[in-house]
């Protein structure tokens, strides 16, 4: 009997410190009309000092394991995507575990910048599959503005920090991850890229000062690829799920762009009630970008029981990943209004108990 790896559990976590494109306005050369008009971003969350991937990632995890209804000790693997780890090591994903208190998981980091997630989300559904765990946290989380040169309006105005977060989970009922993509293309690692800090140009003064710790994108050149690379990336994963366009109920997109978004949408033909975006709020959250428009999503009553959700990103590297799922938790589990979140781990309410 084929085991399949089905969503159990969601949660997500965006810091409470938001910053709005009118403060931007008042410290970089920008405005609020030419943030809007170019990327479709309003505003983004900015994480506290104490805050870090961990602690965002624990919140998003508590959420997901609150839903699940499931005890943290019973979680096999953590698997963290992530750019913005705490440290180059220990990985985020170890200390994340000890956090829970998931005293029996293992756990290990995954980079591929705004990819990360479905990367992640591969590797779990395969540990599942291949019968070695049966319950996996899987985490997407940045914490961006620690890594953003605020004089640089190309790049600045685009990110924001949060995290998201999926319980998988084993079971013998139809459903789950149906058709993946991943995809990489290493002639684009110059297109978005963070220059210094790694073993090919080690942290110095020299470094620090000319900001090589902070990321730089050739723009122009990553929208085109993105916008290209995306829709090809979503209809291999249909394909290999051996459906169609047609097929999908959701599209949830990596939330780099609201351009991009909608030229894959008019590629694929997409209707826009099919699309959830929320990049207005978050900005380009990276590997947070795809679990939280999805939970947010769920939220909204935009997803049902049996709909066939399409996730698709795309992120330096190049990276680009689709997963296509059909969805089978009781998407009114344990919420409270989109965009919320608990920040100590108690169970979310229900939708309905919320409108009450």
């Amino acid at each position: 009997m084929t085991t399949n790896a089905l969503i159990g559990g969601w949660g997500m976590y965006a810091p409470s410190r938001i910053m709005t494109n009118d403060e931007l306005s008042t410290f970089v050369d920008t405005s609020d009309e030419w943030i809007r008009t170019r990327t479709g971003i309003r505003e983004r969350r900015i994480a506290a000092d104490d805050e870090t991937a961990t602690t965002l990632a624990v919140h998003a995890a508590r959420d997901a394991l609150a839903v699940a209804g499931l005890d943290p000790g019973e979680l096999d693997l953590v698997i963290v995507g992530t750019c913005t780890p705490d440290y180059p090591l220990p990985a985020t994903a170890v200390l994340v575990a000890t956090e829970l208190g998931a005293t029996r998981a293992s756990g290990f980091d995954l980079q591929a910048a705004c990819s990360g997630f479905l990367y992640a989300l591969a590797s779990g559904h395969s540990f599942i599959r291949s019968g070695m765990y049966r319950n996996v946290m899987v985490i997407g989380v940045e914490v961006l503005s620690r890594f953003l040169d605020w004089t640089d309006r190309s790049t600045c105005v685009l990110f924001g920090d949060g995290a998201g977060a999926v319980l998988l989970q084993a079971s013998d009922a139809p459903g789950g991850l149906l058709g993946f993509d991943l995809f990489s293309d290493g002639t684009g690692c110059e297109g978005i890229i963070m220059p210094a800090g790694g073993s090919a140009r080690p942290a110095s003064h020299a470094t620090v000062d000319a900001h090589q710790h902070a990321i730089r994108m050739l723009g122009s050149e990553v929208y085109k690829y993105a916008t290209r690379q995306m829709g090809e990336s979503a209809m291999a994963a249909v394909r290999n799920a051996g459906l169609t366009v047609d097929d999908v109920d959701q599209f949830v997109f990596h939330q780099a762009n609201l351009r991009i978004i909608n030229n894959v949408q008019k590629q694929l033909n997409i209707p826009a009630e099919k699309t959830y975006v929320n990049i207005e709020k978050y900005g380009n959250t990276s590997a947070a970008s795809v679990p939280m428009a999805l939970v947010e999503a769920v939220a909204a009553g935009r997803i049902h029981q049996g709909d066939k959700v399409l996730m698709v990103a795309f992120g330096a590297g190049y990276t680009a990943g689709a997963a296509l799922m059909e969805w089978t938790a009781d998407p009114t589990r344990a919420f409270l209004a989109p965009g919320e979140q608990t920040r100590s781990g108690q169970p979310r309410r229900a939708l309905e108990e919320a409108s009450a």
